[in-house]
């Protein structure tokens, strides 16, 4: 069997969010077994799993990705859209725009403190498209 849905997530600050529970509000009746895989539709976010407990790994990623990625780098061409596009676009290519999780018994099998993040890397991203395909038995 082979599920496809594509939703809109709402739009978040920039930031790193959790976003499991809004993600599995979307997805359809998971199998007993099989592969979710989640790919976002942008050039200038990412999804990512992470820590689900302590809030302070999420500033303490957002703080890293600004010091890896600047903005007003004085190398960059592509400024049009402003400083923060093209450093948006970079921290999207280091974290990536897909996740692959395994469904075991009808759930996602994550590990205890694992959860699903957006890494909005745009000051104003606006709403951001998934398309969730679940392949399984």
């Amino acid at each position: 069997m082979v599920e496809q849905k594509e939703f809109s997530l709402r739009p978040f600050p920039r930031g790193v969010h959790l976003v499991t529970g809004e993600i599995m509000r979307q997805l359809p009746q998971l199998p007993r077994k099989g592969i979710l895989n989640l790919l976002i539709k942008h050039t200038s976010a990412a999804l990512a799993l992470n820590e689900n407990a302590d809030p302070d790994v999420r500033h303490d990623l957002n703080v890293i990705f600004d010091r890896l990625v600047p903005e007003n780098a004085p190398y960059y061409l592509h400024t049009f859209e402003g400083p923060d596009d093209m450093p948006a676009h970079a921290k999207s290519v280091i974290v990536g725009a897909s996740l692959s999780i395994p469904i075991t018994g009808g759930h996602l099998n994550l590990g205890t403190w694992q959860g699903i993040y957006l890494c909005e890397f745009r000051d104003c991203g606006g709403s951001r498209k998934i398309v969730a395909t679940v392949i399984g038995e």
